[in-house]
């Protein structure tokens, strides 16, 4: 039996364990995925408890996901590449190996006709998800990506790691605030929590009007799964601008990790379908 958790803080809104759990099922394996909240401050002693009571692994979440990799004995390059881990594996020596398949789900959500080679693309947040964002839209091509955020000095020491990281991308930031003029922009990512059930649902990260100013042709994608469709994405979709669900990051996510734990791949349909009945 798999022995499986998410840590985070809060996980209220949290259906990782019915995708999780449905997606063991379907590759023919018995297991049980435990969400665990855990703060920074639990961080370690909550390691302690998944290392000896036989866990296999564990997903990350916020705000621990630039936290927890100082406490691995080992990140792979994929976490490496954008300083922050999602997914843990424990092995049978309780080393513990932390990797990122964030940067997988967010990649493999965006549907293959949307050719973004070259374009700009704007990031609203800089936490572990922004940072995945990177990764998948540097995968896709693009050139240029504006980060969008409320404290400009913290996004300075993001920006310099990301520079280093991916030297063919030109990055900018500007206050959220002054998000006038999105024209420019061919996918536009929200890598903050504004939107979410239970944390400012009724709010959007941008004004409508800033979001008029995008091309018609231009892509919303909401990393927020739930609910399943933001106020953002409904006035994107007004708007007559494609958009992209959170659910489909988490998803593909989801089926990357259970592959980094058990070796086998399950169908990310399957999973998708319980994820949607449990919304």
């Amino acid at each position: 039996m798999y022995k499986l958790a998410l840590i985070g803080y809060p996980l209220g809104h949290s259906i990782s364990a019915v995708i999780q759990e449905e997606g063991l099922r379907n590759i023919g394996f018995e297991g049980k995925y435990d969400p665990i909240e855990t703060t920074p401050e639990d961080l370690l002693d909550r390691i302690k408890y998944l290392k000896h009571n036989n866990y296999n692994g564990f997903n990350v979440t916020i705000p621990l996901k630039t936290i927890i990799p100082v406490f691995l004995n080992d990140i792979d390059e994929k976490a490496d590449v954008v300083g922050c881990v999602n997914t843990v594996k424990i092995t049978q020596d309780e080393n513990l190996i932390g990797t990122n398949t964030d940067i997988y789900g967010f990649k493999t959500a965006i549907p293959k006709n949307i050719n973004l080679k070259g374009k700009a693309a704007a990031i609203l947040g800089t936490g572990g998800a922004a940072r995945a964002a990177v990764a998948g839209l540097s995968e896709l091509g693009v050139s240029q990506i504006d980060f969008y955020t409320r404290n400009i000095i913290n996004t300075n020491k993001v920006l310099n790691f990301l520079r280093e990281k991916f030297p063919q991308i030109k990055f900018n930031a500007f206050q959220i605030q002054n998000a006038k003029n999105l024209s420019n922009v061919s996918i536009l990512v929200n890598a903050t929590p504004i939107g979410m059930r239970g944390y400012m649902m009724d709010e959007m990260p941008i004004s409508i009007q800033d979001l008029s100013t995008m091309s018609k042709d231009a892509v919303v994608y909401d990393i927020i799964y739930n609910p399943l469709k933001t106020l953002l994405m409904e006035h994107a979709e007004k708007l007559g601008l494609q958009t992209i669900s959170g659910l489909d990051m988490l998803i593909y996510q989801a089926q990357k990790s259970i592959e980094i734990w058990t070796g086998k791949l399950p169908d990310a349909n399957v999973m998708k379908i319980a994820a949607l009945q449990a919304l």
